[in-house]
Parts: structure tokens; C-alpha cells; sequence
């Protein structure tokens, strides 16, 4: 098999993967299916050898070479997003409020592509890991298989990841060194007050005005705390309270949720402190009483200067000098392939997927993977190997 002229039954087999698996999502942790169709198709590739029931659903491929030398992992992720999806094509998903909207199914079926040619062909020296990752979507996946020793049983001198992005052109690819992607973390607010009468507001303590007041001033925590010269979101995405439809009653009590997003650790400590003082500043200065619980849940993904440009190398053999970008604009997004990061390493990269004039962003109800890309990704890891791992 030749890299750069891959077989189109290579290919159409490939994109028969991707869209079984998109027609049949799971999410963190349940990725039964996924995970067996995986296992099932690394071993028809004569992968040398593959462990299952990491991290619950999880599971690495051995890829050996035709000489020994370092090692090199890469990693895809294989969970789906709970929503309905509201696509009408044949491969649409079958399962009720479970929906590939952020193209997992198409990493996972780019790294099965890379781990098939790199098993036929072995033109490496050295180890391959191909790691296939449960959870991403906020389970933590990346972490829990870190836990569980996935760099000891697995060494790998390196790493590496992709993501597809819909708003950058198909052809295109990026990345940069540093942060890349933002902390993720997740924080939950409640509000106690005393509810009652709203024709009776002086004998209430009414937690939809203090509840209101939070997230005003937690809009201020960015513009009035954190340097001008530091990224960071502070948001509040939900709030619960009240008794719909009644417009009479003032509720006991109103709960929050929302995220922060940082590239810096100094900054995404300054919003946790900053944002508790509040909470309990301005209950206290309405009679209420507040409660934080603040999760800290994905680190920064940070890139190592080495790989970036390692990878940018092989990026630029596969979609051209011009289309691999090393100085790509990084994300406010989260991604646990930052634990990973921590441990080795390595470099996470965007690849275009924009083909037509409709942009349907990642955890859009009408989003689908772009198949397009697949043949691209399958090069791409193949080359991070074989020039990684030269015989």
C-alpha cells in the first residue's frame, strides 16, 4: 500500500466505519459497541496486539515495526454528545438523544485507517500506540486512562491528536506551541432565600434578585480582575428556579451553573477565589445564603515546541507548506487530551473541514464529519510515524 495513493476500497471502507459508528452513538463510558468494533477491527489488521477495558471502554493497539527503536502514541476519542440529532441522512443517528455532533467518529475512523496501514506496511522502527479514548465529552476519559497507567503499560516517547474544526477550510491544518486550549471548568451556584407571596416582596428574601446580582458582578470578574493581557471566560449558562407558570410566587431558592475557561493556572485561581467572594458577598448583603461548588475539570492543553513543529513538518507533507499552519489561533474549547499532555509531550491539532457555504459548528443538531478529511488524517498519523520512527 502506497501512502500517498491509498486504494478506494481502503477508503470506502473507512467511511462505511465512520458512519456506522455515527449511526450508532454512545456515550462516556458506554462506548460498548464502539469499543468492540475497534478491537474487532485492529485485529483484522494484524495489529500485533490489542488491550481492551481501559478506562472502562477504552482500549490501545501495539503496532510493532520492522526494527525496534522509541515509541509514539496517538490518541482519538470515541464518546458521543447527549442530543437528538436532526439529520435526515441514512447514516443519521439511531439512538434517541445520543448524536456524534463534535466528528469523534471520525477521529476514531482516522486512526483505525493509520493503525491498518501502518500494520500492513511496518515501514517504522519502533513501537506504535494507537489509543482509543472513552469519555472526552466531560467524563475525563483522557484522565482516567491516565490513572490507570496508561504511560506504564504503554510507554510513548511522544503523542499526538486532531481535531476537526468546521469553520476552517478542508485542506488546511493547525496548531501552535503553548496553550492551545483553555482549562475547563465547571461551577454550580445555589441560592437560599425565603420565598412567598410577590405582592409581599418586604416580608421575603427573594433569590431571583440576588441570584440576578451574581451574574452581573461575575461578568465583572474578567473586565475588573483579570489582566487585560490573560484570556479568560466567565459564563452563566443555566439558571433554575421558580414555578412556572405561576407569576405570583417567589421561589426558596435558585440554582446556577456556568464555566470558566483560562489558558493561565495564576488566573484560573484568581476566578475561583474571585467568584466565591462574590457569591457570598452578595448573599450576605441580601440576607440570602450562597453556596459555590467549583470543579475543576480539564487543564490547559499545552504544546511542546519540539513536536509542534515535528508535527507541522509532517502536516506540510500531507496538505502542503502553505496549508499547516504553526501559529494557528488557539480555542477557548476544553480537551482532556491534556492529561495526557502532562505526563508526555506532544502536540493537538485542528484539521479543516469548511466545504460549503453553511457552517454547522461542533454540537450543532445538523453538524456531521466531514468524510473528506479521512484519507488526509490517515496520512497524517502515518507520516508522524514513519518519520518519527525512521528505519
Amino acid at each position: 500500500m502506497k501512502l500517498n495513493d491509498l486504494p478506494d476500497s481502503f477508503v470506502s471502507d473507512l467511511v462505511a466505519i465512520r458512519r456506522d459508528i455515527h449511526a450508532n452513538p454512545e456515550l462516556g463510558y458506554l462506548e460498548t459497541r464502539t469499543s468492540a468494533l475497534v478491537a474487532e477491527r485492529l485485529r483484522a489488521y494484524g495489529v500485533d496486539e490489542v488491550h481492551t477495558g481501559i478506562a472502562k471502554t477504552g482500549l490501545v493497539g501495539v503496532i510493532k515495526g520492522k526494527r525496534s527503536g522509541g515509541t509514539i502514541g496517538f490518541r482519538a476519542d470515541m464518546d458521543a454528545l447527549p442530543m437528538q440529532e436532526k439529520n435526515s441522512f441514512l447514516h443519521a443517528s439511531k439512538a434517541s438523544k445520543v448524536m456524534h455532533a463534535c466528528g469523534h467518529d471520525g477521529h476514531t475512523t482516522m486512526l483505525l485507517g493509520a493503525a491498518r496501514y501502518l500494520a500492513e506496511t511496518r515501514n517504522f522502527a519502533g513501537t506504535v500506540h494507537v489509543i482509543f479514548q472513552p469519555a472526552e465529552e466531560g467524563g475525563g476519559g483522557g484522565d482516567l486512562m491516565v490513572k490507570e497507567g496508561l504511560f506504564d503499560r504503554f510507554d510513548c516517547d511522544r503523542i499526538f491528536a486532531v481535531h476537526n474544526r468546521p469553520d476552517l477550510e478542508l485542506g488546511k491544518w493547525g496548531t501552535r506551541v503553548g496553550p492551545f486550549m483553555a482549562s475547563a471548568d465547571g461551577f454550580t451556584i445555589e441560592v437560599s432565600g425565603k420565598g412567598g407571596h410577590a405582592a409581599r416582596p418586604h416580608l421575603l428574601c427573594d433569590p431571583m434578585t440576588v441570584a440576578a446580582n451574581i451574574v452581573l458582578a461575575a461578568q465583572t470578574i474578567v473586565s475588573r480582575n483579570v489582566s487585560p493581557l490573560e484570556t479568560a471566560v466567565v459564563g452563566i449558562s443555566a439558571i433554575e428556579g421558580g414555578n412556572l407558570p405561576a407569576f405570583n410566587v417567589v421561589p426558596d431558592s435558585v440554582k446556577m451553573t456556568g464555566t470558566v475557561r483560562t489558558y493561565d493556572a495564576a488566573t484560573r485561581d484568581l476566578i475561583e477565589a474571585r467568584l466565591a467572594e462574590m457569591v457570598q458577598g452578595i448573599c450576605d448583603a441580601h440576607r440570602a445564603k450562597g453556596t459555590l461548588k467549583y470543579d475543576r475539570l480539564y487543564p490547559s492543553v499545552i504544546n511542546t515546541a519540539a513536536e509542534v513543529e515535528f508535527a507541522r513538518q509532517a502536516a506540510a507533507e500531507v496538505w502542503g507548506e502553505e496549508n499547516a499552519d504553526g501559529n494557528y489561533t488557539p480555542s477557548m474549547g476544553g480537551e482532556d487530551f491534556s492529561f495526557m499532555l502532562q505526563k508526555r509531550p506532544g502536540c493537538y491539532a485542528v484539521i479543516g473541514q469548511k466545504n460549503t457555504a453553511e457552517i454547522l459548528p461542533l454540537h450543532n443538531t445538523r453538524y456531521d464529519f466531514c468524510d473528506e478529511i479521512i484519507p488526509n488524517g490517515v496520512r497524517y498519523f502515518s507520516r508522524l510515524a514513519e518519520r518519527g520512527l525512521p528505519l
